[in-house]
């Protein structure tokens, strides 16, 4: 099958978007199928760089996400590509100009187009003008629109299909969690994570690895890190990643007198964030707002045990505390860290463990993403020969 995927946010950008698109693309590509990404133009690509099927389109950055980019142009270019490698779908991963794009596509090939809604926006409205400018009404029409008259969209959680059907989309739809590339998680060590931070082979470490932002709800790990330090003086809390609220979070560290306990580790490249989940003993998101939770699902690929905030998607992960736990308290989130690290490292048992990557592995992941594929593309003809005998 030719498949078209189209998405503003691809590498070199770091997202969870971005690592879900490319965790299917290879995926899919194992199993025999031709995949090709339609994306934005990247100021950070280095020169010369060869993409194989990846075509980009002039971009600019989005307005609030400076790190983002959105394209300005492409309709025509797009379609006319789209025709020489015979797409037979259109899986679109944004409701911006790369989705109207594949939308267009779509309709200019007589094939079907799907959606994979990635993001909550209702949890993202005050990075618009603080909030004062768009509501949640304004979400849900915006959604509504850019759904209608598609052939399906995936949810990657149970939240995230109810809220579409709380929105009145009523398109096919299913539940379809992402799925981690478990192979690239557990690949050979390139490098001492610990050594390169400064940290003893011996020291207890918590990680925390995300879009460095308000939504992440780092700022509530940091919160509790001194009754850590105080049970546990030897512990260390690494932030890995970058992004807007890297500053705020500095100088919450210093008004709690950690910068002995807490290290930031900066931007860490997809190929390296293995190495940084292995050399962790705990990995902790507070984030209440995740729709998939790609960064506790890659840890516990690497064999890390987690404490996360309770959402409906971990409670199917996280059904046995030697995986992890879940909580909804900051006494929860402290007691479950705190008894973990007193335990000492543990390491999970394997037919555990191999039992849980089987059901959140990227191959699987696919299956069930060429799945809707084929349903998708048989629904849309069997709507054109209706229309045809009508």
């Amino acid at each position: 099958m030719n498949i078209g995927l189209f998405t503003d946010t691809y590498y070199p950008q770091i997202s969870g978007v971005a690592t879900s698109i490319k965790t299917l693309k290879d995926a899919l590509e194992k199993q025999g199928h031709n995949v090709f990404i339609f994306t934005t133009t990247d100021p950070n690509l280095k020169k010369g760089t060869v993409e194989p099927n990846i075509f980009r389109f002039s971009s600019i950055p989005f307005v609030s996400f400076k790190e983002r980019r959105i394209a300005f142009r492409g309709f025509f270019e797009a379609a006319k590509v789209a025709k020489e490698v015979k797409l037979d779908v259109v899986h679109t991963q944004t409701e911006f100009a790369l989705g109207m794009i594949g939308k267009y596509v779509a309709h200019q090939l007589k094939i079907p187009a799907i959606h994979t809604y990635h993001t909550m926006y209702e949890d993202y409205l005050h990075y618009v003008l603080n909030g004062h400018l768009l509501r949640p009404y304004h979400v849900k029409q915006f959604t509504k629109g850019y759904l209608k008259n598609m052939d399906g969209v995936i949810a990657p959680s149970v939240r995230v299909k109810d809220l579409l059907t709380r929105y009145g989309v009523k398109i096919p739809m299913r539940v379809i969690p992402t799925g981690v590339d478990i192979a690239a998680m557990n690949a050979d060590a390139k490098r001492d994570v610990r050594k390169d931070l400064g940290i003893s082979a011996t020291a207890p470490v918590i990680l925390t690895l995300s879009r460095i932002a308000a939504e992440k709800k780092i700022d509530r790990i940091l919160n509790i890190m001194p009754d850590i330090v105080e049970q546990i003086p030897d512990v260390k809390l690494v932030i890995a990643g970058d992004g807007p609220d890297v500053d705020i979070l500095k100088e919450q560290v210093e008004r709690l007198t950690l910068e002995d306990s807490v290290i930031f580790a900066g931007n860490v490249e997809h190929g390296d964030v293995g190495n940084f989940y292995r050399m962790a003993d705990l990995f902790v998101s507070a984030s209440d707002t995740e729709t998939q939770g790609l960064t506790y699902i890659e840890a516990l690929a690497s064999g890390t045990k987690c404490v996360v905030y309770d959402t409906d998607y971990t409670e199917h992960v996280f059904d046995n505390s030697t995986l992890g736990k879940v909580f909804t308290t900051r006494e929860e989130m402290l007691t479950d860290i705190l008894n973990y690290l007193k335990q000492g490292h543990q390491d999970i048992p394997e037919t555990e463990l191999e039992e849980k990557l089987n059901q959140i592995s990227a191959d699987h992941f696919a299956t069930e993403v060429h799945d809707f594929y084929d349903y998708a593309i048989a629904n849309y003809q069997e709507k054109q020969e209706e229309e045809l005998n009508d």
